[in-house]
C-alpha cells in the first residue's frame, strides 16, 4: 500500500507540474499573439515580440506552439487582448504593480481587486512612482567575466551591468532593448532573457505572519489566467523564502 500511496503522489505532482506548465505556455502564447498584433510579427523589429519568444524558448515552450501564436495574431477572428495594469499595496505595505493582458477588462479588475482585499492588500493607490521602467537582458556568468560584460554592455548602449552570484544583469532604457540585446547576442550569443521589467527603487522587509500572506497573494496572482506578471518591492530572508515556497 505504501509503494502504490508513493505512486499516486508522484502521478499528483507530475500532474500540478503538467498544469502549471500548460499554463505557463499559455500565457506565454498570448503575450506572443499580443506583440506580434501589436507590431510587426519579425521579432528583430519588434522589442516585445523578441522578449516574449525569448521568454517562450527558455522554458522550451514547443516551436509549433510559437509558431501557431504569432500566427493566430494575423487571423481576422484573433481574439483582442489588452494590455492592463493594476496597482496597490500588499501585506505589509508592499508595493505590487500587476500586468495582465484581458478580453474583458471589468472581469480582471473584480477578480485582481478580489485577490487584493482577501489577503489583507488594497488596489488602487498609485505605485509605480516607486519602481523604475527598464529593459533588463540576462546572461549566465559563463558568458564572461563582469568587467567584460560591462564594458560590452556600454558598448552596446546600456546603462548599467550588475553581476550577482548567478547571472550578468545588463539594464537600458525600454525603447533601446530590442538594439541591445541584438547588439550582444553577436558577441555573447543569446540572452537567458530579455524583458521589460519594474525595478523598484526601495524594498520593504517582510518576515512571519506578514511574509507568508504575501506569498499567498503573489501565488494567487500568478496563478490567474489574464495575469502575466507580478513585481512587488519586498524583501525576505532566505530561510523564509525557503520555507514559503517549498
Amino acid at each position: 500500500m505504501a509503494g502504490h500511496s508513493q505512486f499516486k503522489n508522484i502521478m499528483f505532482r507530475k500532474g500540478a507540474q503538467d498544469a502549471k506548465r500548460s499554463k505557463l505556455f499559455s500565457k506565454l502564447g498570448r503575450e506572443i499573439t499580443v506583440a506580434a498584433k501589436a507590431g510587426l510579427p519579425d521579432p528583430e523589429h519588434n522589442a516585445k515580440l523578441r522578449a516574449a519568444l525569448i521568454a517562450a524558448r527558455k522554458v522550451s515552450m514547443p516551436k509549433d506552439s510559437i509558431d501557431r501564436a504569432i500566427k493566430k495574431a494575423q487571423g481576422a477572428d484573433a481574439t483582442n487582448y489588452e494590455e492592463v495594469r493594476y496597482e496597490g499595496r500588499g501585506p505589509g505595505g508592499v508595493a505590487m504593480i500587476v500586468e495582465a493582458l484581458t478580453d474583458n477588462r471589468n472581469r480582471t479588475a473584480s477578480d485582481v481587486r478580489s485577490l487584493f482585499s482577501k489577503y489583507g492588500g488594497q488596489m488602487g493607490e498609485t505605485v509605480a512612482y516607486m519602481f523604475d521602467r527598464l529593459g533588463q537582458i540576462q546572461y549566465p556568468l559563463t558568458a564572461g567575466s563582469a568587467e567584460q560584460m560591462l564594458d560590452a554592455a556600454i558598448e552596446a548602449g546600456a546603462d548599467d551591468c550588475q553581476t550577482t552570484d548567478q547571472t550578468h544583469d545588463l539594464y537600458c532604457a525600454p525603447d533601446d532593448l530590442n538594439e541591445v540585446s541584438r547588439a550582444l547576442e553577436k558577441k555573447f550569443g543569446p540572452a537567458a532573457s530579455a524583458k521589460f521589467i519594474w525595478r523598484p527603487q526601495t524594498s520593504v522587509p517582510v518576515e512571519g505572519d506578514t511574509a507568508e500572506t504575501l506569498i499567498k497573494l503573489l501565488d494567487a496572482l500568478d496563478d490567474h489566467d489574464d495575469v502575466q506578471t507580478v513585481t512587488a518591492n519586498f524583501e525576505m530572508s532566505e530561510a523564509t523564502m525557503a520555507k514559503l515556497t517549498a
